[in-house]
């Protein structure tokens, strides 16, 4: 049994929705599970803001090529256009709570609602709750689970007020973030995570395996072969994946053109833009800055 001021509600598969992605306002809540099965290949962005908060012992969350270690309670934060993916680790299943949302911004309180949503966009991804918060922070999310099972009249508006009044509290609270990210044991998975980080950094620069080696006094042979058994792509490929996801973000939020894109994302020349955005997108950019502005194509997640 919950206890209601101290734990989060939750219940398997249920979720509270308000409008649907793309609109002025948008809201979902969804209350699930995860496993190592479904962890992304790749860094994946969503055209919103999004939280995710750990109801389990552990997991693991990457960050535009950095990686951060979740407890229990741990809280994410995920501005638009921000590459990440989550990491489950192999075992049992893990409950999480996912928060999608986007705010009209009402003019009366605009510089108060930009002012509370600065925090997606500061250093502290991550924020651990002092426990003396918890109960502030979590009674706005514990309402609206609450108020949507029991069915009440006029809810979304109900949600969106709750919704509002969680990312302040939260945004008070995180002036006593506990947050401290564990570091790994092996040094070499540390140093490779520190590599995919740079990477994500410098991607409009040029990139090399002999560079990067330089860079980071590794032998490039080393680094080719522990850099594809710790993250899982070799360099060439987690290097243009790095570009491509960029561009899809540009192509969708930007009035850039598509060479300008290419250059910006660090591409050498406008046709291997074209052939690995191909590859990896499965359609050209154009017809991705169609099909993603018309709402007709979407990135995986796996959050």
């Amino acid at each position: 049994m919950y206890s209601y001021d101290t734990e989060l509600l939750y219940e398997r598969g249920f979720s509270v929705r308000v409008n649907k992605e793309g609109d002025e306002t948008f809201c979902l809540l969804d209350y699930d599970v995860r496993s190592a099965e479904v962890n992304m290949e790749f860094q994946h962005f969503h055209h919103f803001y999004e939280m995710l908060i750990l109801l389990d012992e552990s997991a693991g969350h990457l960050i535009e090529g950095n990686y951060y270690a979740l407890q229990k309670y741990d809280i994410v934060l995920l501005q638009p256009e921000k590459l990440h993916k989550s990491i489950y680790f192999k075992g049992s299943e893990v409950k999480r709570l996912i928060i999608n949302f986007d705010l009209a911004i009402v003019p009366d309180i605009k510089s108060s609602l930009i002012g509370v949503l600065k925090m997606f966009s500061s250093e502290d991804s991550i924020i651990r709750l002092a426990v003396e918060d918890r109960p502030r922070v979590f009674s706005c999310l514990n309402e609206i689970f609450t108020e949507k099972k029991n069915g009440v009249e006029y809810i979304d508006m109900y949600i969106i007020s709750k919704l509002t009044e969680f990312l302040y509290n939260l945004n008070m609270a995180r002036r006593r973030n506990t947050y401290v990210n564990e570091m790994f044991v092996d040094q070499t998975t540390h140093k490779m995570y520190e590599i995919s980080s740079y990477i994500n950094t410098n991607y409009r620069s040029e990139l090399s395996l002999e560079g990067l080696s330089d860079e980071f006094s590794i032998s490039p042979c080393y680094l080719s072969r522990k850099f594809k058994e710790v993250i899982g792509f070799s360099l060439v490929q987690y290097i243009q994946m790095t570009r491509i996801r960029h561009a899809q973000a540009d192509l969708y939020s930007t009035g850039k053109s598509i060479q300008e894109i290419c250059e910006d994302c660090g591409f050498n020349s406008f046709s291997q833009f074209n052939r690995v955005f191909d590859r990896h997108v499965e359609m050209s950019p154009s017809t991705y800055r169609t099909l993603s502005r018309e709402g007709r194509v979407s990135l995986p997640h796996n959050t």
